[in-house]
């Protein structure tokens, strides 16, 4: 796992749990629509598996 990662809030966290509420503002992420680029980690991974079911996740670079 090698370049970054561009993952955009599709879906509110309003209804969502606390714990997933902190995963998104963890990786950056406040309003719906809004994006962040991040470096493809295993633990970014970890926490975009946890909330997979706001994101939307495209490669960047290599």
């Amino acid at each position: 796992m090698s370049g970054q990662l561009k993952i955009t809030l599709e879906r509110s966290v309003i209804g969502t749990t606390q714990p997933q509420r902190a995963t998104v503002r963890a990786l950056g992420l406040k309003k719906r629509g809004t994006s962040c680029i991040v470096f493809d980690r295993p633990e970014i991974r970890g926490m975009i598996y946890k909330v997979r079911h706001l994101l939307k996740v495209e490669t960047i670079g290599a």
